[in-house]
């Protein structure tokens, strides 16, 4: 019941915190979502920002899962060169191929090529929005004073490059916690296990070195996730572009995920955790039925992380 309760508390923190930023830095705010579940969360935030009298505007492609109209936000609408049937059978794929049979060898490239079944979808959203001159110059004329945006894609990142905005990032993490890369937290192999080898923060020795080895593909897998944003950021840019140097511009992390769920590791003071907000809390906890009104989104999420402390 304590952590329960204390997951709430940083719903409530975190939720109050950025309701705060927005008054400290102005009552403009533009918001470049990820469509589809991490759009679920962003949008409560939205909503009680809103609420707090801020004016906000949501970009949004024309053909989307999620991203519809409401009377918290004004919407942007870009065009892009894809319909709704081709939004539908990528995601389709993505799910159906997600549990497909994979070895330990083999998983993280099945798991690369099904990703990017949806992420070449959202480069090409990216594409669109970045080269709309007219869109864009509306950003511009709009004078916004911040940009809230989901840092899984980097394109609300070379967004507020361009506008000269100050953001904040809402996101659960990147694969092999690239977040603390970007950040220049400490993230020391020799206890922090990387993706896909299931280790535990109790390795032995030839754990430690594996998962060394492991820890070398990670800039590779970073290339072959944004090379081609670089080269989109230099074109609108008009100069050199190294993407790692723009995610390190954010002014602050607001990271849903809960600390005491995760390896134990040094943080920037500029990330803060906010755990449990991807849940809406439904009701007031009870002594018998508090689990189940805590939500089964927390119960499954709580699950995935608890296993990798598995001694």
């Amino acid at each position: 019941m304590a952590c329960l309760l204390r997951a709430f508390q940083r719903i409530s923190a975190g939720v109050f915190f950025l309701a705060l930023w927005g008054m400290v830095v102005g009552d403009k705010l533009l918001v470049v979502p990820q469509d589809g579940s991490h759009w679920l969360s962003m949008k409560d935030i939205v909503e009680v920002l809103s609420d707090r009298g801020h004016e906000i505007v949501v970009v949004v492609p024309e053909v989307n899962l999620l991203l519809k109209e409401s009377k918290y936000y004004t919407r942007k609408i870009y065009p892009v060169p894809y319909d709704q049937e081709e939004l539908k059978n990528r995601y389709q794929s993505f799910g159906n191929n997600h549990f497909a049979e994979r070895s330990f060898l083999t998983a993280p490239q099945t798991e690369y090529r099904n990703n990017m079944i949806v992420i070449g979808l959202y480069f090409i959203n990216c594409q669109s929005l970045l080269q709309d001159r007219d869109t864009l110059n509306f950003f511009k004329e709009s004078k916004f004073d911040a940009l809230f945006t989901d840092p899984a894609l980097p394109c609300g990142v070379i967004l507020a490059e361009y506008l000269g905005l100050p953001s904040v990032y809402l996101f659960r993490g990147f694969p092999c916690s690239l977040e603390h890369a970007f950040s220049s937290s400490p993230d020391p192999v020799s206890y922090i296990p990387r993706c896909y080898t299931k280790f535990s923060d109790h390795m032995t020795f030839s754990q430690r070195v594996a998962n060394f080895l492991v820890n070398l593909l990670e800039p590779y897998l970073f290339y072959c996730l944004f090379s081609k944003y670089e080269e989109l950021a230099s074109a609108v840019l008009k100069r050199d572009v190294d993407i790692i140097t723009l995610y390190q511009k954010v002014s602050v992390w607001l990271l849903r995920y809960d600390f005491v769920l995760e390896y134990p590791r040094p943080v920037m003071p500029n990330m803060v955790f906010i755990g449990g907000i991807n849940c809406k809390k439904r009701k007031d906890l009870s002594q018998v039925g508090g689990f189940i009104s805590f939500g089964l989104p927390c119960f499954f999420q709580a699950l995935s992380s608890l296993t990798h402390l598995a001694p």
